[in-house]
């Protein structure tokens, strides 16, 4: 069974009118995104920049109400919930934040910070909230001396295992982990990985785990889709999608992995994307890769190509392939 299935899913937020045609705008963040996560593996999501991962993920544990499409948590539909028939479902949701400072309250102690969701759902009151806070500090490697201590008095990975542990406090089944480590040190990018890893096998957890580091997602993910502009491109499991790249965007963006060995890396060839990113205002039609793509011909700007099987359970949306 199923995590979670996104299907048709949109997210368009609202811009200015232009002055003289009064026609209302919208950016489309997500566009149209298809795909279904297992239950206790991990679904890594790569893509540049403002590609729309971060708000499929923000989408999906409804911090954002859906535009258009579904989305379907261990087989009920919550795509259309309201916020009160959301709460049981909240409990089993949740997400890792990419700031660890921003997204903690500093006029919060740690103790507040993680109890906060045991109190939203009745969970624990008196001594055993407090047990309950101090043993999932001990879990993510803080002592029960940092409970009474606010997010300022702490380093950018101690705040993150904070998160963490605020996170897990309720036993999710399903965590977003959006960019978790992409604001810390190399050194300290590991230990949350190791940590986030050692929680999924103890707990059955499954994540959904953005990411801009292609080597590291590699590392964590079981199966990867590769977001442009606000659709997906590719999907594949990870092995088959680092060794056998068929969408000329994957290729480029796997060209861009640094390698340590000078030699090989000296023979590799670097995939430099020419032309312009469209707007996400007013995409072009056809296929939104195309004023990038170099195998672009006239039948690509025909339609956007869906997502079809080029391979077994490899997926790619590129109608030259």
């Amino acid at each position: 069974m199923h995590s979670i299935e996104v299907s048709g899913l949109k997210k368009y937020f609202p811009v200015r009118k232009r002055l003289f045609s009064g026609k209302a705008q919208h950016v489309k963040a997500v566009d149209g995104v298809d795909f279904a996560v297992e239950r206790g593996e991990t679904f890594g999501l790569v893509g540049e920049s403002g590609c729309g991962k971060t708000t499929v993920g923000r989408v999906i544990v409804r911090l954002y109400n859906p535009t258009e499409g579904r989305v379907s948590f261990e087989g009920t539909d919550i795509s259309s919930l309201t916020q009160r028939e959301l709460l049981p479902y909240r409990k089993r949701m949740q997400m890792i934040f990419q700031d660890p400072f921003s997204s903690l309250d500093s006029r919060m102690t740690v103790g507040d910070i993680v109890g906060e969701a045991i109190d939203i759902h009745g969970l624990a009151s008196g001594r055993e909230r407090t047990d309950r806070i101090l043993a999932i500090l001990d879990r993510v490697g803080l002592s029960k001396w940092h409970a009474s201590r606010y997010p300022h008095e702490f380093s950018g990975g101690q705040r993150q295992r904070i998160g963490i542990a605020r996170a897990l406090v309720v036993e999710p089944s399903f965590i977003v982990c959006d960019e978790p480590i992409s604001a810390l040190d190399v050194s300290i990018q590991a230990q949350i990985i190791n940590m986030l890893e050692e929680f999924q096998e103890n707990m059955g957890l499954t994540y959904l785990f953005i990411a801009h580091d292609l080597s590291m997602v590699k590392h964590i993910s079981t199966r990867i889709g590769v977001m442009y502009l606000g659709g997906l491109v590719e999907t594949a499991g990870s092995d088959e999608l680092y060794k056998n790249p068929l969408h000329p965007y994957t290729q480029s963006l796997l060209s861009a992995i640094p390698i340590p060995d000078p030699d090989e890396a000296v023979r590799s060839r670097r995939i430099i994307l020419e032309g312009e990113i469209p707007s996400p205002i007013d995409t072009p039609p056809g296929c939104k890769f195309r004023t990038r793509c170099p195998m672009a011909g006239s039948e690509c700007g025909d339609e956007n190509p869906a997502l079809r099987e080029a391979a077994p359970g490899h997926y790619v949306a590129c109608r030259l392939i």
